[in-house]
């Protein structure tokens, strides 16, 4: 079993990502799967999907992922590609769960979204939530500990237990925080948030 992907990896930039998973780097694979499983776990949830079958849209997705990776023409359109993969293993879900209950209730068919493009407004919200991961993993060390177990948690954790794991006073929690998250609003700024 591969340990966890380091920052630096994950920070790689979207060529450098895929050119090192053609090669084979099983760091870069890792990497790669660390820094977009929620993206892509993200789209079934959003259509009311169970988390279990999230899980079976997931590993589809890689699947697709591992066999299509080395024909992406533009590396940095892998965010996109993943979302829409994601989005078509959805449909393609959706229509295989709608056939099997007319074969065994005889339902009609519900009407279904175009399988061209992502719904806009789903791309729009999938990707906003992209760059706020990614701009909470470019934080340092310590900030990206922080925001993590405050916000991404649930339920959140309480001061005094996450002064203990990051080594801070309890009383510097507040003002660490505010300055964890002025740098997270910089670099949301810079991926064109408001």
């Amino acid at each position: 079993m591969n340990p966890a992907p380091d920052a630096r990896e994950l920070a790689w930039p979207h060529e450098r990502l895929v050119r090192e998973c053609c090669k084979g780097n099983q760091d870069a694979w890792s990497a790669l799967i660390e820094k977009y499983k929620n993206l892509i776990f993200s789209i079934p949830i959003k259509f009311g999907l169970s988390r279990d079958d999230a899980g079976d849209i997931f590993q589809a997705v890689c699947v697709e992922l591992l066999t299509g990776l080395p024909r992406l023409r533009e590396p940095k359109a892998l965010p996109k590609w993943l979302m829409q993969t994601s989005y078509h293993q959805c449909l393609r879900w959706k229509t295989h769960r709608m056939d099997l209950a007319d074969d065994t209730q005889g339902m009609e068919s519900e009407q279904q979204p175009s399988p061209e493009e992502l719904p806009e407004q789903i791309l729009y919200q999938v990707q906003r939530e992209q760059s706020v991961r990614e701009a909470v993993s470019a934080l340092p060390g310590r900030c990206n500990r922080m925001v993590a177990m405050l916000f991404f948690e649930d339920p959140p954790r309480p001061y005094d237990e996450v002064a203990r794991e990051l080594q801070l006073a309890t009383g510097s929690i507040g003002f660490t925080r505010g300055r964890c998250l002025k740098k997270l609003r910089q670099l949301l700024e810079e991926k064109g948030f408001n």
